[in-house]
Formats: C-alpha cells, sequence, structure tokens
C-alpha cells in the first residue's frame, strides 16, 4: 500500500523559536526605522489583508504600510528582502525532525502543504536544506485557496496518487479539519510540541 505523507511547512517544519515581532524590530532597525508595537500591528494588518485575499506579494505590502506608518525614507525592495533573510535565518528545524523526514522519505511519498507563497515557501526550505526529502511542494497560492479548502489537499491527490493521505499540522482548523474533511488522516502537531523525538516517533509508528 503506498502512503503519501503531508506536512504543514511553517511551525510543523521549520520552527519559530521566537515570537514573529522580534524578526520585523530587526528589520526595520536595520533600515533605520524606529519599532514599535504600532508599527507591528501596522504590518500585520497589512499582511494579512493581503495574504487572505490571495493579493499579490503581501510582504511587499506589509512593509509598504510600515513605511507609510513611519514616515520613513527606506528603499522598500531592500526593506522587503531584509525582512526575508532575518525571518529565514530566525528559523530552526528540529533535528528529530530533520531526521525523522530523511527516514520517512525513504519507503514514502512526502509532500509540503502549505498556506503561503509557493516562491518563498520553496525557498524557506531550501534554506534548511530539505527540499529534495519531498516528491512535491503545494502552495495555497498556486491553487487559488488556503487550508482548509479542499484545492490544496486535491492537488496533492492528482500529482502524488497513493492509496491513503497522511497530513501532518499544527493549525487544528486548517491542516486538521481540513485534512479530515479532504479525507486525509490527521496528524496534529501540538502547539506546545518542541519537535523532539517522542513526536517524530509517534508519526513514523502511525505511518
Amino acid at each position: 500500500m503506498t502512503t503519501t505523507i503531508c506536512f504543514d511547512l511553517d511551525d510543523t517544519v521549520v520552527h519559530y523559536p521566537e515570537p514573529y515581532k522580534n524578526i520585523i524590530r530587526r528589520t526595520v532597525e536595520a533600515h533605520g526605522i524606529e519599532y514599535t508595537d504600532e508599527l507591528r500591528a501596522v504590518s500585520k494588518e497589512a499582511f494579512y489583508t493581503a495574504f487572505e485575499a490571495l493579493e499579490p506579494d503581501p510582504y511587499r505590502q506589509s512593509m509598504a504600510a510600515v513605511v507609510e506608518a513611519a514616515g520613513a525614507d527606506a528603499d522598500l525592495d531592500a526593506l522587503v528582502e531584509t525582512l526575508k533573510e532575518t525571518e529565514f535565518a530566525s528559523t530552526t528545524v528540529p533535528d528529530a525532525a530533520r531526521d525523522s523526514l530523511t527516514a520517512l522519505a525513504a519507503d514514502n511519498q512526502l509532500a509540503i502543504v502549505t498556506n503561503g507563497i509557493r516562491e518563498r515557501q520553496v525557498e524557506k526550505l531550501d534554506h534548511h536544506g530539505l527540499t529534495d526529502l519531498f516528491d512535491r511542494f503545494v502552495a495555497s497560492y498556486e491553487v487559488g485557496a488556503h487550508k482548509p479548502d479542499s484545492a490544496p489537499f486535491d492537488r496533492v491527490r492528482e500529482e502524488l496518487p497513493a492509496d491513503e493521505y497522511v497530513m501532518v499540522g499544527n493549525e487544528y482548523e486548517t491542516d486538521v479539519e481540513g485534512a479530515r474533511n479532504a479525507g486525509f488522516v490527521p496528524i496534529h502537531y501540538e502547539s506546545g510540541d518542541d519537535g523532539g523525538p517522542d513526536l517524530w516517533d509517534s508519526i513514523d509508528a502511525l505511518v
């Protein structure tokens, strides 16, 4: 029996050990903009408004809102690039996750199913040297709908035929309920998990 095992990317495979506001802080301060919590709120609102509507480049829209709110004379392209570099450098992949994914890839089809922009999310995986472990990479932007919509899961079925599909993710509504409604076997990656061996041993045993 063939099994395709799907993983969410952010906070499941790739972890954010610190609050995202710290990433915003370092980004704007690198360009001479004084960080405030109000600026963080502005960037977050601009990002999610664009992201939920599947508008192009929500990261750029987020930084453009920051520049406007701060009244700053900053190079927007450079600011957006700094945000990406700072974010990638701030992420980690637990050793247990890396080892488990390598072992699972030997006998199973693996896929990333993520809410995000394909290019940026693939670059994030590239940054950690994990891209080659996955047979397919499905991002919500490329299918025109975010999880829990069935479109990302349907794309996996189209591209990776299998007898069974498993979805591992940290968000209950988007990953667990979305997967269950699409006919996938869901595995909830609890937000309190530290990515240690017990979690990944459990995933290995279930599949």
